[in-house]
């Protein structure tokens, strides 16, 4: 399955670099709000008339219409002439389309309360039938009743209106001739996705699924667990005796949580009585799961520990912290865990050493489970600690066109698609559709915002845990990524409806590849300018992450095991939401090496620096000359700010507010998406992705690994001189005033005495207009040698000299 797989991406077409406008954002002017149709197909009572038009909150969809038939339940069901019992279960249909409830062994009043859902589009039929059969062991399934209903005489709902009533109703023959015994208790009636039964229904769409299957294809909403970082400060201990009591032991205290394990230094001094005072940081979730296990243990050699003493501590009992106060330390008895120690005995003894820790909940920070770059919530952990939300953010999810296929079914390829949205701490994921490359969700889902600063990321997977009918095999396939989309919320107009295409892009190891285009509508609406405004003011993240900052390897640490939670509890939810998913939302491989990725970096400095060269470019023009008229004019702009040096800044202000209004015409019309060019993925060497997408360790062979390590050495070779050449400059500046060269030092000092009483004894603005008036000296008096304080400067000794 994975060779077909494997052949059917190298068969899908490369986008080609030269076909940039398949890589850009498309606007879509899709019908939005609840549009009812006049008459419609079912008649004039089935759908609302053309004046009637119900608002409601979906209005970022594509409305969709629905036949939703809610079966109940039943009574007075008829034994079988046969078995003397009755295996109930019902069987709705329409048209060419089947749905049937799960069956009840030996019960004449069985309650199913399931629902139905057929979508209008695919409606084939005038007539609702809905079976009553009994199920048989051997054979054909008995016919028990049927009830039938006209499509023309289904009345519709619309929410908030309430759910419909259902009613009793007497069940027919198979002719439909005359009643027979039992009677089945249905709602039917009209409807869209904003109906509340539309996320628990059984779709048409999917009648090919069947079991567990079924619970993998449902929309669903998903909160993140509630995350807390746990401190523990390991302060001391008392009375710590070596196994061999003929040696002091080195003693360190190692610290777990889960698979989470951390370790102080060993104590400098062999004593009994250690001293660390260093702080260990754990991350853990709510409910709280696990223990804090504390063992204390003795470095005897490089190859062998004994521990010397444990215990285990729930996480409950720990205090939680909101600010940067300290909390109170406590004296906790260790259990003895030793050589010569009976098991019985290890559970009753307590042994006469102690050990002195500070462990607190901390409320105050963030937990950082996503990347900086892309963070979507900001705010502390303590929920006292939250303020008021500052807009609402609002997601229409349309549809996808053109996705490739993803996996072989019966023979062809076939892509079962969903979409996985996530902010804050809340994910949502979308209906799964069936066997389309053009799936059409339109699913609206809401999201309180805290900060605009913020990114929502939006995936697009194929489903390939559908039970028997997934055409790969066994469930314990990975549902495979189709493209992603990320969002700035600061990007967004407030109150405007963005409706837009976006090219979903995956780098392969054979190169960038097109999979489709996930089309969104999206709303950012604000709830107060001024919160709006002081928001823009605030740091980042909750202050206590710059009271008591972590250091970048314990954020990165942190991060990793945060994101192992989250996935982890996820993934316990029905339907779950699966470690690939979660890990390729929260970009869990961002920290490894890409040569691509670096030179992106790179480029995009080079970009910034290159804004600079060109206002230096236009100043040296200016200088000689090039063009006289503007010469002329910053010749006398530099008279007048000399005369008048009070100007400065407002005039740099201004000529700032310029440039904003010259460029408002020119600002980004839509938000940004995936750039090509600027993530050098067009143009990127073939064995450069190969090296991009190897594991950690490598599995390549030694020639390949010789040869990437020979290019990383030019590379970082290149990179060493440029950071060697500004360490020399910085050396030259230090040398002014260190006396590495007496003569260059000793001429330096008096030109600063003289420099002194001349500044001294002359106006400031006779010396600012003095030195303007040579520095922007025409040509004519200009020489091509290199001027004297630059010579002077190159003079200087660094300490290159010293390097081996």
């Amino acid at each position: 399955m994975e060779k077909r797989m494997q052949s059917l991406n190298a068969q899908a077409p490369l986008l080609p670099g030269n076909h940039q406008e398949d890589y850009n954002l498309k606007d879509t002017s899709p019908q939005l709000g609840e549009r009812w149709p006049n008459g419609g197909t079912f008649g004039g009572r089935g759908w609302m008339n053309g004046g009637d038009r119900f608002t409601s909150t979906y209005d970022l969809v594509e409305q969709m219409f629905y036949l939703y038939v809610r079966v109940v339940k039943a009574k007075e069901l008829p034994p079988s002439s046969l078995t003397g019992s009755c295996d109930p279960y019902v069987e709705v249909k329409l048209g060419n389309y089947k749905g049937r409830t799960k069956h009840f062994d030996r019960k004449s009043n069985p309650e199913w309360n399931q629902v139905f859902a057929f979508s209008k589009d695919r409606v084939q039929s005038s007539l609702l039938e809905v079976f009553v059969k009994d199920k048989e062991m051997a054979g054909r399934d008995d016919y028990v009743g049927r009830v039938v209903f006209d499509l023309n005489e289904v009345p519709t709902r619309v929410p908030p209106d309430s759910p419909l009533a259902p009613q009793w109703y007497r069940l027919e023959d198979r002719r439909g001739e005359g009643k027979v015994r039992g009677e089945v208790m249905l709602a039917v009636w009209m409807g869209t996705q904003a109906d509340e039964a539309f996320t628990e229904a059984w779709h048409a769409d999917a009648a090919s699924v069947h079991g567990e299957g079924v619970f993998n294809i449902r929309s669903k909403v998903y909160v993140s667990p509630k995350l807390w970082y746990l401190r523990v400060n390991v302060i001391e201990a008392q009375d710590v005796v070596a196994n061999d009591r003929s040696r002091l032991p080195d003693v360190f205290v190692k610290a777990q949580i889960g698979n989470q394990v951390l370790r102080t230094k060993i104590c400098p001094t062999r004593t009994p009585n250690p001293l660390w005072n260093e702080d260990l940081v754990f991350v853990t979730a709510e409910p709280f799961e696990e223990q804090l296990l504390i063992t204390v243990e003795d470095r005897v050699h490089p190859l062998k520990e004994d521990v010397l003493g444990k215990i285990s501590l729930p996480l409950n009992e720990f205090e939680k912290r909101l600010d940067h106060r300290p909390v109170n330390s406590r004296w906790f008895n260790l259990e003895k865990y030793g050589f010569g120690v009976m098991e019985g005995d290890r559970r009753k003894e307590k042994f006469s050493s102690r050990i002195h820790l500070r462990v607190c909940l901390e409320g105050g920070y963030h937990v950082l489970d996503e990347s900086t770059m892309y963070i979507s919530d900001q705010r502390p952990t303590a929920k006292q600690l939250w303020k008021q939300p500052v807009g609402i953010l609002e997601v229409g999810i349309l549809g996808a066109q053109g996705l490739l296929p993803m996996k072989m079914k019966d023979g062809r390829g076939s892509t079962d698609a969903y979409c996985v949205a996530k902010y804050g701490q809340k994910w949502v994921r979308t209906r799964t559709i069936m066997e389309t490359f053009n799936p059409r969700w339109n699913e609206q889902y809401t999201w309180e915002v805290y900060d605009p600063c913020t990114v929502i990321t939006l995936g697009v997977f194929d489903n390939s845990h559908l039970g028997g009918n997934s055409g790969g095999g066994s469930n314990a396939g990975r549902d495979a990524r189709i493209g992603k989309v990320r969002i700035r919320l600061s990007t967004l107009e407030a109150h405007r409806t963005y409706t837009h295409s976006y090219p979903l892009l995956v780098l392969h190891p054979h190169g960038l590849k097109k999979m489709g285009e996930l089309q969104l509508a999206i709303r950012f609406t604000t709830l107060s300018l001024a919160n709006m405004i002081y928001i823009y003011g605030q740091p980042l993240l909750p202050k206590m992450h710059y009271l008591h900052p972590f250091t970048v390897n314990q954020v990165d640490n942190l991060r990793y095991q945060a994101m192992n939670i989250v996935a982890r509890r996820l993934g316990r939810a029905e339907p779950p939401l699966r470690k690939e998913v979660v890990e390729y939302m929260l970009d869990v491989d961002s920290h490894m090496w890409s040569m691509r990725r670096s030179k992106a970096n790179f480029f995009r400095i080079m970009s910034l620096v290159s804004g600079m060269v060109a206002i230096g470019q236009w100043f040296g023009s200016v200088c000689y000359w090039k063009n006289p008229i503007t010469s002329v004019l910053v010749h006398i702009q530099f008279l007048i700010l000399v005369w008048y040096p009070e100007l400065i800044l407002p005039t740099l202000c201004f000529y700032m507010f310029l440039v904003g209004l010259w460029n408002y015409r020119y600002r980004p019309r839509y938000p940004p998406h995936m750039d090509t060019k600027l993530s050098w993925a067009e143009s990127v060497n073939p064995d450069e992705l190969d090296e991009e997408f190897d594991t950690f360790p490598t599995c390549r062979p030694h020639d390949v690994i010789r040869m990437r390590y020979d290019r990383l050495r030019s590379v970082a070779g290149r990179i060493q001189t440029v950071v060697g050449d500004i360490a020399t400059q910085g050396e030259r500046f230090e040398s002014l005033l260190g006396w590495r060269d007496p003569r260059a030092t000793s001429l330096f000092i008096v030109f600063c005495v003289c420099a002194a009483v001349v500044l001294y004894a002359t106006p400031f603005r006779v010396v600012a207009l003095v030195g303007g008036l040579y520095y922007l000296r025409h040509p004519r008096f200009r020489s091509k040698l290199p001027s004297v304080p630059s010579s002077f400067f190159k003079r200087l000794p660094a300490r290159t000299d010293s390097l081996l």
